[in-house]
């Protein structure tokens, strides 16, 4: 199990620009897969982006395709969310989970094969 702590959410403006953090504390991510979700009041949490560990992998959702990228790798134990061309829509927690590192097969991305949760940090769009 790994311990994982979000940062850097806040409030922008539409089409403006920031990044969100993830760190694992005590431990390095080498050996798991990662992922953002995000989740708005009332609304079931969705996948946003993710990377395995196992040769690098980025798999994005559609809705931000072009617009989020997941620089750098698992090596370390911080995984960085850039996002960018924010749309203005519900406020909503981004979330950063982890798992062991599957090594075939398509990139999962329910967050039911998520094991390690952080507790999120809320990011606001505004228009």
């Amino acid at each position: 199990q790994v311990q994982l702590v979000e940062s850097g959410g806040g409030l922008v403006q539409t089409g403006e620009s920031l990044s969100v953090s993830c760190e694992a504390l005590g431990r390095s991510l080498s050996s798991s897969d990662m992922a953002w979700f995000r989740q708005s009041p009332g609304k079931e949490r969705v996948f946003v982006a993710g990377i395995r560990a196992t040769g690098g992998v980025r798999v994005y959702a559609d809705f931000v395709k072009g617009r989020f990228v997941l620089p750098g790798d698992n090596a370390k134990n911080t995984v960085v969310l850039q996002m960018g061309s924010l749309k203005p829509e519900a406020p909503a927690v981004y979330y950063c989970a982890a798992r062991n590192a599957l090594t075939s097969g398509l990139f999962l991305r329910s967050a039911r094969y998520f094991g390690d949760w952080g507790p999120g940090t809320p990011v606001t769009v505004s228009s």
